[in-house]
């Protein structure tokens, strides 16, 4: 049975405050336990080996979509795991290192701005995360994967809230989230107009009034509204990009977002 929460556009506080529909959306999501209960159900059915699988990054207007894959270790319970939305960045990045350590195996995909504006953010989030749990060394033989289902013959279920409610999916979450940030907080040095390092390219004021200041960079996605309705043209910051690579090369050495895919994956000996 699928579990679905419904967020009004606007609910009031405990103090009578009006919440806005992501902040009411945060505190529904808080009250749902991350458990190994969907797991515990595909072990029961004769799974071995359970992939959590999620993507972060999908409402950004900049840089790659990136999905994360993980086979948690059934005998090593990784204490804290939860919606990476729900994390602040510091636990995020020491509960990345203890997947890391203690899963089976691990994979993060990831899938650039260019190739979401050629075939859509939702599609471009399925196949980051199939790209990920192909990689999965051992293959697993059950995924369980936030809200869709993937174009694979592996058996799945897809869940609603997933990475709020199985513990296999928040690692997924969490590794993504953390490679994620860091891929854009790379560039930031890059276009540093656009505070990329505070907001991950978020639609946030700061970042929509930079838009409307600068126009879009060639990384930003296109075929969202908030980047083609910017007023400046992208022409202007594609002279930049180039003239500021150049001085950026040691900085940015280990960022590769220009491929149409990143790919980081681990596998445990």
């Amino acid at each position: 049975m699928a579990i679905s929460l419904v967020v009004p556009a606007k609910s009031k506080s405990a103090t009578g405050k009006t919440l806005s529909a992501s902040a009411a959306k945060l505190r529904l999501l808080k009250r749902l336990r991350c458990t190994l209960k969907y797991e515990k159900q595909a072990w029961a059915a004769g799974a071995l080996l359970i992939a959590g699988v999620d993507e972060v990054g999908r409402g950004s207007l900049f840089g790659p979509v990136v999905a994360g894959a993980v086979i948690l270790d059934p005998s090593y319970r990784i204490r804290g795991l939860r919606d990476s939305k729900l994390l602040p960045a510091e636990r995020r990045e020491i509960l990345a290192e203890r997947i890391k350590e203690h899963a089976i195996c691990w994979a993060v995909a990831a899938i650039d701005a260019a190739r979401i504006d050629q075939i859509n953010i939702y599609q471009a989030s399925r196949v980051a995360m199939r790209d990920a749990v192909m990689q999965l060394q051992p293959m697993p033989d059950h995924l369980l994967i936030d809200a869709v289902k993937l174009d694979c013959a592996i058996k799945q279920k897809a869940i609603i809230h997933g990475d709020a409610l199985s513990a296999s999916i928040a690692a997924a979450s969490i590794l993504a989230k953390v490679a994620r940030d860091k891929m854009v907080s790379e560039w930031d040095s890059v276009f540093p107009m656009y505070g990329l390092a505070s907001h991950k390219g978020y639609s946030t004021p700061r970042h929509l009034a930079a838009l409307r200041e600068h126009g879009p960079s060639p990384l930003h996605r296109q075929s969202f509204a908030p980047v083609w309705n910017a007023p400046v043209p992208q022409e202007v910051l594609e002279f930049m990009l180039e003239e500021t690579i150049e001085t950026a090369a040691d900085d940015m050495a280990d960022a590769d977002l220009a491929d149409e895919t990143i790919s980081l994956s681990h596998s445990a000996d």
